[in-house]
């Protein structure tokens, strides 16, 4: 006989602990339930299985040979299944005391350092194994499982909402990079169609900051002349700094390149912001890992929405 659809662990669950008790009361204190919902969970338990497991004395419920029968069957498949979902839990890497997060470069001079602080203050045991590349690159290991979470711009990625959950941490402009001999226009900003004649270095491919550099010249009416392409920022920036090229930034590198390149906002019509943001699997949203991760994102975003405040 194949097993009713309607006996689920939770039934299971609430006879082990009439069984052991003796007691609806008191099982019903025990799992924090009534008594009236103890009373139904045997007896619709008592009707899918088809047979007689308890008999009425007075007002008590006592257990026949079946209740016995199946108890110890019963004990076996709730910790077998515990145990399954144990195993299951560890092999995807949840509650582990290892974390596996995924970051765009430009986030680890500042952005990835005080989350990692943070969550070692929450969790001291947790180790941190952090990889770094491009928005296509992260989501890739995302979905494959590699990561437990990655930082990066929601903005120039294709994110499925349904599957994973996404936490805004904060909105960075794009900027124009250039040697700091170069000749800029008067101007506050740049018009990108005074560039057409420059030589410009970009990210490959795949990275959020390519993505936004087709979308700028494309409204300029013209193709950049890249002469470089590279796989991370710091390369990218090392070549302006030379004089290979310019290069489209965002503002977050301003702090440590400031002195070393020139930085100059865009003109409105080739204004870009990138929305900086946490992103991980939506079925894993309870690991006490993620958890800490979680909480830490939500103080930076807090923190910094108060520092933009505070400059304006």
């Amino acid at each position: 006989m194949k097993i009713d659809a309607d006996i689920s662990f939770r039934k299971l669950e609430i006879f082990l602990a009439f069984m052991a008790s003796g007691n609806i009361a008191r099982t019903a204190e025990q799992l924090d339930l009534s008594s009236v919902s103890v009373h139904r969970a045997l007896h619709t338990l008592e009707e899918n299985v088809r047979c007689p497991l308890f008999i009425h004395q007075g007002r008590s419920l006592k257990p026949l040979a079946a209740a016995h029968t199946l108890r110890e069957y019963a004990q076996d498949a709730v910790e077998v299944m515990a145990k399954g979902i144990a195993d299951a839990r560890q092999k995807a890497g949840l509650g582990q005391k290892r974390m596996r997060i995924g970051t765009l470069y430009s986030l680890t001079m500042e952005t990835v350092p005080r989350l990692i602080m943070g969550m070692k203050l929450r969790r001291p045991e947790l180790e941190l194994d952090l990889t770094m590349g491009s928005n296509q690159l992260l989501l890739e290991k995302l979905q494959l499982g590699e990561l437990d979470a990655i930082l990066l711009s929601v903005t120039d990625s294709q994110i499925d909402r349904r599957r994973h959950e996404v936490l805004p941490l904060f909105e960075d402009n794009i900027f124009l990079a250039a040697p700091t001999d170069a000749l800029l226009g008067t101007g506050p900003s740049a018009d990108l169609r005074d560039y057409r004649q420059q030589k410009f270095v970009s990210l490959a491919e795949g990275f959020a900051t390519f993505h936004g550099f087709q979308e700028a010249f494309g409204v300029a009416g013209f193709d950049a002349n890249i002469v470089m392409r590279v796989n991370d920022i710091f390369s990218m920036l090392s070549l302006v700094q030379t004089g290979v090229g310019y290069a489209l930034v965002p503002g977050r590198m301003r702090r440590v390149y400031e002195n070393s390149v020139q930085l100059l906002p865009l003109s409105e019509p080739y204004q870009m912001r990138q929305q900086i943001a946490i992103v991980f699997d939506r079925n894993r949203e309870h690991d006490p890992n993620l958890l800490a991760l979680v909480a830490e994102g939500r103080m930076y975003a807090r923190e910094t929405i108060a520092l933009a405040a505070e400059q304006q």
